[in-house]
């Protein structure tokens, strides 16, 4: 009789589910042609434009607006890149990260501003210096909180955006996607709390999910996130299934011409998947470690676009008012902390960036629980809309006014290729042009 009322109970559930969902939203078959023709020019000649690309567009409803695949899984590859290959999501894997840590806070397990418990679980950071402009240290005056380091408040950076931290690690120099942990144990930049720089925050609190729960980041989001979404290509550590489909990485010289490159996250993609020891010892990047495919990572969006709940499975994995903690600026004190210049520290990895996201009279722009907020509504978005990017040039965005969140994934270095952005604002734009003529 139990197992009748469950039942009972869960298709009540899902009736209540599915007829509390919006109208069916799709794009007219214009803006679909539009959208592809898109895709295609910008691969259309390998060797300088894109190698490969997928671009994943969902709705709030989960459904897949448009999931296209142009051009090859690489340059050197004649196989046709197609939706079901495999793309390291690089620092798109620190919105992940976030909602799992945010599970963890609705549980009362962390806490967004206790710097006791911070320092009781990460004691290896009490102890590093503060890395001054003039190559001297000194001890840090306030305590880093899980809040500063959702937020890149703590003082950490990274050694590919910062000389400074980058002429620290020299000679052996850092290399932060080595799958050491050792690698994010670099000084401070400023003060904890007294500025803002990108860096390895979030995966300092990947760590503390980890010694907290008591499982790795990624055993914790297979169980929390991934399972109850029905994500069977978003891993950590790549089944074999994934390594099979992996799209190529590449590099596109200061010329424009794209070259094939090793891959940048090697450790999980060499080890052996049958010795668990192996497997034990690679750290678990809270701020870059996820392979996907693109479509799952939607799935992911589309629960911040519902609030925190599943729409095509019902799970809940955040409460409403945590997510919209999340889409919250954090960081009203630094109203211009995405206009200050980021250099080449490694030129093979990034490019110089002198603004994050540009936008019309700079208006002030602001970073929320693992993301931005660029308070920009260029391309048809709202301006309400979150945003962030990986490194191998991934770039997604989350419009919950709009009920609209989409991804575009290369795997091309270095940082904010020319040639990607533009697809990604042609992605946007088309999108939102699409939605507007269907009203």
């Amino acid at each position: 009789m139990f197992k009748l009322d469950k039942a009972v109970s869960q298709l009540r559930s899902l009736l209540r589910r599915r007829s509390s969902k919006q109208a069916t939203m799709s794009l007219p078959a214009d803006a679909l042609s539009a959208l592809r023709g898109v895709v295609d020019a910008a691969c259309a000649d390998p060797t300088v434009d894109i190698p490969g690309v997928t671009v994943a567009v969902i709705d709030k409803n989960g459904n897949d607006l448009f999931n296209y695949s142009a051009g090859k899984r690489g340059v050197l590859s004649k196989e046709d890149m197609t939706p079901e290959h495999i793309f390291w999501l690089a620092s798109c894997t620190k919105m992940l990260t976030g909602i799992a840590v945010m599970q963890l806070v609705e549980q009362g397990l962390l806490k967004l501003d206790d710097g006791d418990q911070i320092a009781k679980l990460l004691p290896e950071i009490t102890n590093l210096d503060v890395l001054k402009a003039d190559g001297t240290v000194e001890k840090q005056k306030h305590k880093i909180t899980l809040r500063m380091l959702l937020t890149h408040t703590a003082g950490f950076g990274y050694a590919f955006f910062n000389e400074r931290i980058r002429d620290w690690g020299f000679p052996v120099g850092i290399d932060e996607f080595s799958g050491r942990f050792e690698e994010i144990q670099m000084p401070l930049v400023f003060q904890p709390g007294e500025g803002w720089e990108y860096g390895v925050g979030i995966d300092w609190a990947g760590v503390a999910l980890e010694r907290t729960t008591g499982l790795t980041l990624n055993e914790y989001m297979q169980k929390n996130i991934m399972k109850p979404l029905g994500l069977a290509n978003m891993n950590m550590i790549p089944t074999a299934e994934m390594r099979a489909k992996l799209a190529y990485c590449h590099y596109r010289q200061p010329d424009g011409q794209i070259r094939h490159r090793n891959h940048l996250q090697r450790a999980p993609l060499v080890v052996d998947l049958d010795n668990k020891d192996e497997i034990a010892r690679i750290f678990n990047s809270g701020g870059a470690g996820m392979f996907a495919k693109p479509q799952e990572y939607t799935r992911v969006l589309a629960v911040l676009l519902n609030n925190g709940t599943c729409p095509r499975t019902g799970a809940k994995l955040l409460k409403k008012e945590t997510v919209d903690q999340m889409f919250t600026n954090q960081i009203p004190q630094f109203p211009n902390f995405s206009r200050q210049p980021i250099p080449d520290a490694m030129p093979e990895l990034t490019n110089p960036i002198g603004e994050i996201y540009p936008t019309a009279d700079n208006p002030p722009q602001g970073w929320g629980l693992t993301f931005m907020l660029p308070n920009s509504d260029g391309t048809g978005r709202s301006k309400s809309t979150v945003q962030w990017a990986g490194l191998i040039n991934a770039w997604w965005w989350c419009d919950r006014e709009n009920g609209v969140a989409g991804i575009v994934c290369t795997q091309i270095l270095p940082f904010v290729d020319s040639k990607v952005l533009g697809l990604w604002v042609g992605v946007e734009a088309e999108v939102y042009k699409g939605l507007k003529a269907k009203k």
